[in-house]
């Protein structure tokens, strides 16, 4: 399946939905059609049974997403803060019920970088760079990367990268946990979709709930979010494809889950 917005390109196949930021022009700039977009696709891919994995990237070589469009940036006012839609965006990408990646291929900076942040997984490109250089405008991170950075790289690290607005190479990036592998930039996509049909290989309902409970648990305290496992985990063992996990193990076969 290939569809096209405007801003974006929805490519599904076997299982994995590629949206791209097709903003080449302007290294992929985040504006607010790119926002309305980025929004229409998730609420397409949603109950969309064809897409398992959902795969973030930019258009082009150059650049991931490289911020948001400044010249739109100079007519924000506080009402627009207020809205927040960048923000709301990124938190509806993470919290999607599907496993997200973002195969980072360029530059990541500001929007970017918060965008990748907003993803479950983050694979970059050994020619990939990162930063939130907000603070050079006279503003700050605001589309969750104050929260998500330091969650990731730790509090001293987030504010020494917001303060100073410097850019993060590759290796640095993994180094501190920013991003979960680094490849050659020759091989990012088919890195990219072994780790989306790894995901898909296991049972979708378990992965689903994996997801969720992760992301509430770091929101609480632990023993919360250990009942919040238990929970889950009872719920798994009630579902045809815990029995079909375990006998699929014992016949030293392929499980076939159905998602039930």
């Amino acid at each position: 399946m290939s569809t096209t917005y405007e801003t974006l390109l929805l490519d599904i196949t076997d299982g994995v939905a590629l949206v791209t930021v097709n903003r080449p022009e302007v290294r992929n700039a985040i504006s607010r059609q790119v926002l309305a977009d980025l929004r229409s696709v998730l609420a397409d891919l949603r109950d969309d049974d064809a897409a398992g994995v959902v795969v973030f990237t930019g258009a082009g070589e150059k650049a991931f997403v490289a911020g948001a469009d400044i010249s739109q940036l100079q007519h924000y006012t506080l009402h627009t803060a207020l809205a927040s839609e960048m923000q709301r965006v990124y938190d509806e990408i993470e919290a999607f019920e599907k496993p997200t990646i973002a195969a980072v291929n360029g530059f990541a900076l500001g929007g970017g970088c918060e965008l990748a942040m907003s993803c479950d997984i983050r694979i970059a490109a050994d020619s990939a760079r990162f930063g939130v250089p907000e603070t050079t405008l006279s503003v700050l991170p605001g589309a969750g990367g104050t929260q998500r950075l330091a969650r990731l790289v730790g509090t001293g690290r987030a504010i020494e990268m917001i303060l100073t607005g410097r850019m993060v190479l590759a290796d640095e990036a993994l180094a501190h946990g920013l991003v979960t592998s680094v490849v050659p930039a020759a091989d990012l996509v088919d890195s990219v979709r072994e780790t989306a049909h790894q995901i898909l290989a296991k049972g979708p309902l378990a992965v689903r709930l994996a997801k969720l409970v992760v992301r509430a648990g770091m929101d609480t305290d632990q023993h919360t979010g250990l009942v919040i496992e238990r929970l889950a985990q009872a719920l798994l063992y009630t579902t045809d494809d815990k029995q079909e996990g375990a006998e699929a193990f014992l016949a030293k076969r392929p499980p076939v889950f159905q998602g039930r």
